[in-house]
């Protein structure tokens, strides 16, 4: 398990610079306060309206990093941070949630796609190490790829999810930075804020595909080769 070891801390150590830089983003254009005044409840509601959506409800929520868009009871959560402050890192996680709910309302197919992979997906989640390990174990007693093959296909499923998040994100992303520079929501010095700090966010999640990806071909191998490493 040699190979599989150096993917994970590999993964971790590149995860960790990325969430790191994005971090030391974030605290830097949360010192650049909105001209307009705006908070982050107030651009989310803004881009709403301006979308046509009237259905959605902006909402605070506790904790960092909790921000997120829940497309079963239509409302845009927003940590209570983003949801108070003023300045362009909020402006720019407020928008990139609303775009998710544009996405909602528009039918995005990327957005619909992944929705339906989530339920598989968390079973998935939850069982493929459980399965993986214990494949690779009675492959090595046995020789029996069965218990294996399966793991790799719920790995593959998580993996696809992961790559399927990808133009979510980016499109969320898009559709926020387009809003606000077409509104004159932010001005030219905080857009750049807004993009610098959206951009370091979709590096996470593309991070975390390739990583997935690696530590699925590394399973495929062994089920190719029929051994351990």
């Amino acid at each position: 398990m040699t190979g599989y070891y150096i993917i994970i801390g590999l993964s971790m150590l590149i995860s960790w610079w990325v969430s790191s830089r994005l971090k030391s983003k974030f605290e830097h254009y949360s010192k650049i306060r909105l001209r307009n005044g705006l908070s982050g409840k107030e651009v989310a509601e803004k881009m709403l309206y301006d979308n046509g959506i009237h259905d959605v409800q902006v909402i605070s929520v506790p904790g960092q990093l909790t921000d997120h868009y829940n497309p079963e009871n239509k409302t845009v959560n927003l940590s209570e941070a983003v949801y108070m402050q003023r300045n362009a890192a909020a402006a720019a996680v407020a928008a990139h949630e609303c775009g998710h709910a544009v996405q909602h309302a528009v039918g995005y197919s990327m957005l619909q796609l992944r929705s339906k992979l989530v339920p598989v997906v968390s079973i998935s989640s939850n069982l493929m190490q459980f399965v993986l390990m214990g494949g690779i174990i009675l492959m090595a007693m046995s020789g029996n790829r069965i218990l294996l093959f399966v793991g790799v296909i719920m790995f593959a499923l998580t993996t696809l999810f992961a790559f399927i998040t990808l133009p979510v994100e980016y499109d969320a992303s898009n559709r926020a930075m387009k809003w606000l520079k077409d509104t004159g929501t932010v001005t030219s010095e905080e857009y750049v804020g807004v993009e610098d700090s959206l951009k370091w966010a979709a590096r996470t999640y593309l991070v975390a595909a390739l990583g997935s990806l690696a530590q699925l071909l590394y399973f495929a191998s062994l089920l190719m080769s029929g051994r351990r490493d």
